[in-house]
C-alpha cells in the first residue's frame, strides 16, 4: 500500500489540492533527506517547525505516511496532557489515515493482537501514568526490541523536556524519563519534535539527547494570517487598537464583536468568535464575564446609542470573504443577536471546561487564561481583547497564547485590542521567529536566539545553567589571553583603516573575516559572537557594523580594561549595530611580547543573545 499517496488523494478529494501539495513537499523533503538515509540502528531526533496554527497536523500525518512507505512499522503520536485533544487527535487519525492499526490509550489488546502486521499508530497524552503503561507494554511484548519506532511529539517543547536538568544527581522529570525509556527501548528510533515555538528545543544541548539533529521549516498557506500580518516590522497595522486610546475597553471590544458577528452571520457565515484574554486569575475571568454581560444589557436598554455604536464600527469593516452589508442590515442582525440573547459568553479555565462544539457556531465570546494556549483553536476568531501581563514574560508561552493566528479569519475584519507594551513584546517575538526561520532556510545548523532584555525565550527550568550562556548587548567583551593566527594577516586586512577617521562603517562579513584570525582565550566565546553575526546576516545579508582601529597601544595585559575611555564612549554611541574595536598593542606590557591585535566586540544594545555551549562551563 502507498500510504502517502492514499492520504494525499483523500485530501485532494476534499477539495484541498494546495494543502496536498504542501504536505507532499514536506513529506518528500524529509523522506529523502532524513528518513530514507536512516540506519535503523540509531536513535535520532529532528524538529518540524511551523507557525502557530498553520496546519502542522496535516504535515505530521504526511511525514508519518512517508515513513510507513519507507519501512517504519510502529508510530507513536504524543499530544499535550489534555483528554479532549488526545481524543480529537485519535478521531482525526482514524478519519484521515488508512491501512494502519490505530490504537488509543486503552487499546493495548488491539496493539498486541495486530503484532505489527499492519503499521501501528498509538495516540497518547503526555501523562506519566499513560506513558508508564505503554513503556511497559512495549517492553513486555518485545515488538520494539527488533523494530524501529517513529515518534511524533506534537508541542514537543511542552512537558517533554527535562525540568530537573539543573538538579544535582542527574535527575529526570517523569514525562522526560518515560519518553527516554520508550524511545531507547526500541532497537532504533526517529523522534520528530513538532512545534510552532522551538525556543526551548533549540536551546537544548546535544549531550542532553533532545537537541534536534535536523530542523525543517514548512511555509504556511497563502490564506494564513500570522505574525507578519499582526506584528509587521514597519508600522502598526489597522487591525491593532492600543488600549491606551480607548476609554471603555470591554465595551469597545464587545461592540466590535457584535458588529462583526452581524456582518458574518447575516452573510451566511456559520460562526464568529471573540476572545478576552486577561490574567491567569480565575477571579479576573469572572469579573470580565460580568462586565461583558453588563455591556450586552446596556445594548438592550439603550437602542439609539447602541445603533450609533454599531454604525461606527461597521464603517471600519472591510470584509474580504463576503460582500459588505449595509448599515441597516448589519444593525438589524446585531439587534436580533442582542435582543434574543444569541451572543454566548463562556469562561474557559481550570474550573470551567468548555467543549469546542459550544463555540463552533453562532456568536460567542470566550474568556480565559492558560487554557487558551496550546492545542485550542477558535474557528472564525475575529476580535481579541488581550490584557494578559507577566512580570517575567516568556516568548514561547506568549506566542502559544496568540490564538489570533489561522486560516479562517477575515483579514478585513480582524481587530486586536492590546496595550502598547504588549504589542511591542509580540513584535519582538515575531522578529526573532522570522530570524529563526531565516537561519533554518539558509541551512545554519547552530540557530541563535535573541530577545530584548526582560523577555525570556522559555521557562528556565528546562535550560541547562551550565551550558546556556547569555551574551548581553551593549556590553564590551574582549579576551584576556588572545593570540593571532598571523599578525600580518590582520594587519593586511586593516591597512586601509588608518587614524584619519575615528571609526568606519563596514560589512558584518568583513568583521567576521577579521575575527576569523583571532585565536581566543577560553574566557572569550568567539564562536558565540561569530554565530550571532551569522544570525544578523541571515536576517539582513548586507548587514553593517562599526569598526574602530587603533595602533601602537601601550596597554598592559590583564588590567581589567582594554580600550580607552574615549574609545569606550565612541563605541557606546552606536546602539543598533555591532561595534568591533581592534587594538594593536605594543607588546611591552605582556601579550607574549608580540604586537598582537586584540578585539573588543559590543553587540546592539538592549538585546540578550542565547548561546548553547556543549563543553562544561561550570567553574570558569
Amino acid at each position: 500500500m502507498q500510504y502517502l499517496k492514499t492520504y494525499l488523494n483523500k485530501i485532494i478529494a476534499r477539495g484541498n489540492e494546495k494543502l496536498a501539495e504542501s504536505i507532499s513537499k514536506t513529506a518528500e523533503d524529509i523522506g529523502k533527506s532524513y528518513i530514507s538515509t536512516f540506519s535503523f540502528t540509531s536513535h535520532e531526533i529532528g524538529l518540524l517547525f511551523g507557525n502557530v496554527q498553520s496546519g502542522k497536523t496535516g504535515q505530521m500525518f504526511g511525514i508519518l505516511c512517508k515513513a510507513a512507505d519507507l519501512g517504519f512499522p510502529a508510530f507513536l503520536i504524543l499530544t499535550t496532557d489534555n483528554v479532549v485533544l488526545q481524543a480529537q487527535t485519535l478521531e482525526r487519525v482514524k478519519s484521515d489515515l488508512e491501512g494502519f492499526c490505530i490504537c488509543g490509550e486503552d487499546d493495548t489488546g488491539l496493539f498486541v493482537e495486530n503484532s505489527l502486521i499492519q503499521p501501528a499508530i498509538i495516540i497518547l497524552k503526555k501523562n506519566s501514568r499513560v506513558l508508564r503503561k505503554w513503556a511497559n507494554i512495549f517492553n513486555t511484548t518485545g515488538f520494539m526490541k527488533g523494530n524501529p519506532l517513529f515518534i511524533i511529539d506534537d508541542e514537543a517543547d511542552a512537558a517533554s523536556l527535562n525540568t530537573f536538568i539543573n538538579r544535582k544527581g542527574n535527575q529526570f522529570s517523569s514525562i522526560n524519563k518515560y519518553l527516554n525509556s520508550i524511545k531507547n527501548g526500541a532497537t532504533s528510533s526517529l523522534y520528530l519534535q513538532v512545534t510552532g515555538t522551538p525556543q526551548a528545543i533549540l536551546l537544548q544541548t546535544m549531550a542532553s539527547g533532545w537537541h534536534p539533529y535536523f530542523t525543517y521549516y514548512f511555509q504556511p498557506g497563502s490564506a494564513y494570517l500570522g505574525g507578519d500580518f499582526f506584528f509587521p516590522s514597519s508600522q502598526k497595522p489597522d487591525c491593532i487598537t492600543f488600549l491606551e486610546t480607548v476609554k471603555e475597553d470591554t465595551k469597545e471590544a464587545v461592540l466590535r464583536h457584535i458588529t462583526v458577528s452581524a456582518q458574518v452571520l447575516a452573510s451566511g457565515g456559520k460562526v464568529c468568535n471573540g476572545l478576552i484574554h486577561p490574567s491567569v486569575r480565575q477571579s479576573a475571568h469572572n469579573t470580565y464575564a460580568k462586565d461583558v454581560k453588563k455591556v450586552l444589557e446596556w445594548c438592550k436598554a439603550n437602542n439609539a446609542e447602541f445603533k450609533a455604536e454599531i454604525i461606527k464600527h461597521s464603517a471600519s469593516l472591510n470584509p474580504q470573504k463576503s460582500a459588505k452589508l449595509s448599515y441597516d442590515v448589519i444593525f438589524s442582525k446585531a439587534e436580533s443577536l442582542v435582543m434574543n440573547d444569541e451572543i454566548n459568553v463562556y469562561i474557559m479555565n481550570g474550573t470551567n471546561e468548555v467543549d469546542s462544539s459550544a463555540y463552533a457556531q453562532g456568536s460567542n465570546i470566550v474568556i480565559g487564561g492558560n487554557t487558551l494556549g496550546r492545542g485550542v483553536t477558535f474557528p472564525g476568531l475575529q476580535t481579541i481583547y488581550y490584557t494578559r501581563t507577566s512580570k517575567k514574560p516568556q516568548a514561547d508561552t506568549m506566542w502559544q497564547h496568540s490564538r489570533m493566528f489561522g486560516y479562517d479569519r477575515d483579514p478585513g475584519m480582524m481587530m486586536i485590542y492590546i496595550d502598547e507594551h504588549l504589542y511591542k513584546l509580540f513584535s519582538d517575538i515575531n522578529s526573532t521567529n522570522n530570524s529563526i526561520i531565516a537561519q533554518i532556510e539558509r541551512g545554519i545548523d547552530d540557530v541563535k536566539i535573541y530577545y530584548p532584555e526582560g523577555l525570556n525565550p522559555t521557562r528556565k527550568n528546562v535550560l541547562d545553567n551550565k551550558h546556556v550562556e547569555i551574551i548581553s548587548g551593549g556590553t564590551n567583551y574582549y579576551p584576556f589571553y588572545p593570540d593571532n593566527d598571523t599578525i600580518e594577516s590582520i594587519s593586511e586586512l586593516l591597512k586601509a583603516f588608518d587614524n584619519t577617521e575615528l571609526y568606519y562603517q563596514v560589512s558584518l562579513r568583513f568583521i567576521k573575516e577579521v575575527l576569523s584570525h583571532i585565536i581566543p582565550s577560553p574566557d572569550f566565546k568567539l564562536s558565540a559572537f561569530m554565530s550571532v553575526l551569522d544570525t544578523m546576516l541571515a536576517d539582513t545579508p548586507a548587514g553593517q557594523g562599526i569598526l574602530i582601529v587603533r595602533r601602537e597601544r601601550d596597554v598592559a595585559q590583564g588590567t581589567g580594561a582594554l580600550i580607552s575611555p574615549n574609545d569606550w564612549k565612541l563605541g557606546g554611541q552606536f546602539t543598533d549595530k555591532p561595534v568591533l574595536t581592534m587594538y594593536q598593542v605594543t607588546g611591552n606590557k605582556g601579550w607574549k611580547g608580540k604586537k598582537l591585535w586584540i578585539p573588543n566586540i559590543k553587540l546592539p544594545h538592549g538585546t540578550m543573545y542565547y548561546d548553547v555551549l556543549e563543553e562544561d562551563t561550570q567553574g570558569e
